[in-house]
């Protein structure tokens, strides 16, 4: 998502990056940082959520539908704070 990004929205910097050979790096770098956050926030939402171990061994159904939605908002704070911003 970030090489589109920057190919589609900053070309200076796209340009810059892959001219310097750390476009690799540039991109290595921001995917550990997405993946990092990420697995903060969806740890912090279920446990201020109370979606716990404890919640999936009662009602499964209910865990899987509070963890796909903590998951989806999660990505999209990423996206916005890691993937499309400088």
């Amino acid at each position: 998502m970030r090489k589109s990004y920057l190919e589609n929205h900053r070309r200076g910097i796209y340009s810059g990056l892959l001219l310097s050979g750390e476009l690799k790096k540039h991109l290595l770098m921001i995917q550990e940082q997405a993946e990092e956050r990420f697995d903060l926030l969806v740890e912090q939402m279920a446990k201020q959520e109370g979606v716990t171990e404890q919640l999936k061994a009662q009602d499964q159904m209910l865990w899987v539908k509070r963890m796909n939605n903590i998951r989806e908002r999660a990505e999209e704070i990423v996206r916005e704070e890691i993937i499309y911003c400088l």
